[in-house]
């Protein structure tokens, strides 16, 4: 592992754009890459290095880094600083990104994924990346505090709807802890928290075909909140069938998507189908 040294001299411009909203709290920093459990044969793909300060300290930690900047100006200047060492710097949007062909190119059949996510567009960018699930060994994303207490939300709260069941379908997600404003320049107006994610699949036999099927069929279970599931799913499905399908898993007709889990979802689609 290259030790690398991260230039503080160097002139960045902010683009609000492109959402950024840089780590610049050295003690936040230093919280973060001791909660990731990295190891040191691990391949990290780095999305939005931004100055480089959490890719320097990750470069410390692991055989390789692939960071992954949609900011050309920034591409530029962080090629510079890493060359010749174990970080590569990749021009591209992660949503276009192939992390399978990625931890291929790389010799890993798997790769840690990091990132502090623009809040514009924190929701692709997660859907995006449990496409390629089976390729990824652990994540740890720093998000709007907000979407981080939905990933990890609980049936019956709240915050529990589609993209809880979508995190918790393919991981267990946690959320590790809260990072304030002031830790970020410029400071955004809201919370962030970083969200540790362990890859585990609810159902790891099913199909690509069935999750996305079932995936599916949660988005249309929360389509509108305030309804309750059956009146939700008969757009999809008979209503007499739905009535049955809910009694035979000791569920009310009134039951609403927020109340039911993973497991429970799951086995009513299959049921449904």
């Amino acid at each position: 592992m290259t030790q690398l040294r991260y230039n503080r001299r160097v002139a960045f411009q902010w683009r609000p754009k492109l959402g950024q909203h840089f780590l610049a709290s050295k003690s936040f920093r230093r919280r973060i890459i001791e909660a990731l459990g990295l190891r040191a044969d691990d391949l990290v793909i780095e999305i939005g290095p931004g100055r480089g300060a959490m890719t320097a300290l990750l470069a410390e930690r692991v055989k390789q880094v692939v960071a992954i900047e949609l900011d050309p100006t920034l591409v530029e200047v962080l090629k510079r600083q890493f060359q010749g060492g174990n970080v590569e710097i990749l021009a591209g949007d992660i949503l276009t990104t192939n992390l399978a062909d990625l931890s291929r190119r790389h010799g890993e059949e798997r790769c840690f994924v990091f990132g502090n996510l623009p809040y514009y567009i924190t929701s692709p960018i997660i859907h995006h990346l449990f496409e390629f699930a089976p390729w990824i060994r652990g994540m740890a994303l720093l998000v709007q505090r907000e979407v981080a207490e939905r990933l990890t939300a609980r049936p019956g709260s709240r915050d529990y709807g589609y993209l809880s069941v979508l995190a918790q379908f393919y991981s267990e997600p946690r959320l590790a802890f809260v990072v304030p404003p002031g830790a970020f320049v410029p400071p955004p107006k809201v919370q962030s928290a970083l969200v540790d994610f362990r890859m585990r699949a609810k159902f790891p036999d099913w199909a690509p075909d069935d999750q996305a099927r079932f995936l599916e069929f949660v988005k249309c279970c929360f389509a509108q909140k305030r309804k309750n599931l059956l009146n939700n799913l008969t757009a999809i499905f008979a209503r007499a069938h739905i009535v049955q399908t809910l009694a035979g898993h000791h569920l009310p007709p009134s039951v609403r998507a927020e109340e039911i889990g993973v497991e429970q979802l799951a086995g009513l689609w299959q049921a449904l189908v």
